[in-house]
């Protein structure tokens, strides 16, 4: 089998923001305790912050984290967890049916992501909250002092202001399972006043409104329509979740579910111009893909703790997927989709990034490691920064449930200008072919590869665990080439590969 690319130096689709490589914490099983923060484990730092976890999240890169929810978000007191620790409530959580220490709020959240080098992009509760916290959480967390919650937070030993710039508006208003849960004009009126509050403080503010939790709710994509309608002027970005699954064990079919997404981003990007030709407004709206991965594997586990058969835990093992090697071909379409969507998605969050649907991975007391998905998103992180490429791709198609015509080499290419490099993020979805591909270089002088990681394996099943954590892993390619302007490589059956050109 053969498949053959264009890649044109001028033929570009946009400048990918590098927020798209974001990730997300919750308050939810162990992804903050015993995920991030674990006092007294060997590599703890003075703030009980765990450094293994930090290297693993510093290597990937993660320019934005997303806190501190999720459903949790829905019935959170921000004032909770600010304050001396001795003194925080313990409070129970509605959302995870799971009690809350509150021994990490937004001052150890905040050290955490100096540490690890990443921006913070923050949730106000409007489920049983509303403008007044929003703008009071915005107040203690923007202003530099010389107010009430500026000098409650200068008192509570942070002097600077962390100036966020991203604001959630809440979470999945749309969801039934969501505590405040309201319809998309009662959502939208109170979105829209959130929104002019906060732009009161500050007009500079980056504002994500909640759109669909996912893509088969019976309200979409009205649901988009009528927030937009309500707040188009007052915000800069849509919210869309997505989670990918494979209860039928049909790798076909789910190795298709990146065209689902991709016919979610059209029409919700269709929507958007909907609305801004109805207001003749000047303004952009972008979409903020800030729920993203694979998640079926905990759900049987998860279901005694989620029906209250346990009571109330503090941090218990919810959530935990173990994801093996089919996962990575699907976390590679993920990213490959908004690569070549990056006019319209400029956020997007890995959900989530410890322990809870995660990449990371820890054992109390014990290490930290790298599950399966977490090299695509690694790659990607480090190495997809720059313009995305338009490329003209021809390949073998199958057909699955969500598309007649699945192409089975999935290819998506990054140009960054400063550096002179070219990257490319290659998956065959092909079961049992090697399928040799060719790219024309156009427009790009020279050519020599500098990088090439290769993801195979001969269990789709395999995974990574603490005893053998490089089960499923890169390894350096062989064969591939470039010359008169052409980059030749073989794709394995079920593979992931990635590309690096210098020109």
């Amino acid at each position: 089998m053969r498949a053959t690319a264009t890649a044109h130096k001028d033929f570009t689709i946009a400048k990918i923001d590098d927020r798209v490589y974001g990730a997300f914490l919750e308050h939810l099983g162990r992804a903050i305790y015993e995920g991030i923060y674990e006092p007294g484990h060997p590599t703890a730092d003075e703030n009980g912050m765990r450094g293994d976890v930090a290297k693993l999240v510093k290597d990937a890169n993660v320019p934005v984290v997303r806190y501190p929810g999720g459903n949790f978000v829905s019935a959170y007191n921000w004032e909770d967890g600010i304050g001396p620790r001795e003194q925080r409530p313990v409070r129970l959580d509605l959302a995870w049916h799971t009690s809350e220490s509150n021994a990490v709020g937004v001052h150890e959240f905040a050290d955490w992501c100096a540490t690890v080098g990443t921006e913070m992009m923050l949730a106000v509760n409007l489920g049983s909250r509303g403008v007044d916290e929003a703008r009071n959480f915005l107040e203690y967390v923007n202003h530099p002092g010389g107010s009430y919650w500026s000098d409650l937070r200068i008192k509570n030993g942070r002097k600077e202001p962390w100036n966020v710039k991203m604001w959630c508006l809440g979470n999945e208003m749309d969801g039934p399972w969501q505590v405040g849960h309201k319809d998309a004009d009662e959502y939208g009126k109170l979105a829209a006043n959130t929104a002019r509050a906060m732009r009161m403080f500050d007009k500079s503010l980056e504002l994500i409104v909640c759109g669909s939790s996912h893509s088969d709710m019976a309200t979409f994509p009205d649901w988009e329509r009528i927030v937009l309608e309500h707040t188009y002027e007052q915000v800069d970005y849509i919210s869309l979740h997505m989670y990918f699954r494979n209860p039928e064990k049909h790798t076909g079919n789910f190795l298709g579910l990146s065209e689902k997404l991709d016919t979610y981003i059209d029409t919700v990007a269709s929507t958007i111009k909907q609305v801004k030709a109805k207001k003749k407004s000047k303004k952009d709206v972008y979409i903020s893909f800030d729920e993203w991965n694979v998640w079926y594997h905990s759900n049987k586990k998860d279901r005694e703790i989620l029906n209250g058969d346990s009571g109330w835990p503090h941090a218990p093992g919810l959530l935990e997927d173990i994801y093996n090697f089919e996962d990575v071909l699907m976390v590679g379409l993920i990213l490959n989709t908004f690569i070549r969507r990056s006019d319209v998605v400029k956020i997007a969050c890995i959900a989530q990034l410890v322990n809870v649907i995660a990449p990371i991975m820890t054992e109390k007391g014990g290490p930290a490691w790298a599950q399966t998905i977490y090299y695509p998103y690694y790659f990607a992180s480090v190495y997809g920064r720059g313009t995305a490429l338009n490329l003209l791709v021809d390949s073998p198609t199958y057909e699955c449930a969500h598309s007649a015509k699945t192409v089975y080499v999935d290819v998506s290419g990054v140009h960054n200008e400063e550096e002179g490099m070219l990257t490319f993020f290659l998956v065959n979805r092909h079961s049992s072919e090697s399928i040799d591909i060719d790219i024309s270089l156009q427009g790009f002088a020279g050519g020599t590869i500098v990088d090439h990681q290769v993801m195979t394996h001969s269990n789709l099943e395999a995974v990574n665990t603490a005893a053998n954590q490089t089960e499923v892993a890169p390894r350096k390619g062989s064969g591939a080439s470039v010359g008169n302007g052409q980059l030749g490589a073989k794709l394995p059956p079920y593979s992931y590969q990635m590309i690096r050109v210098k020109v």
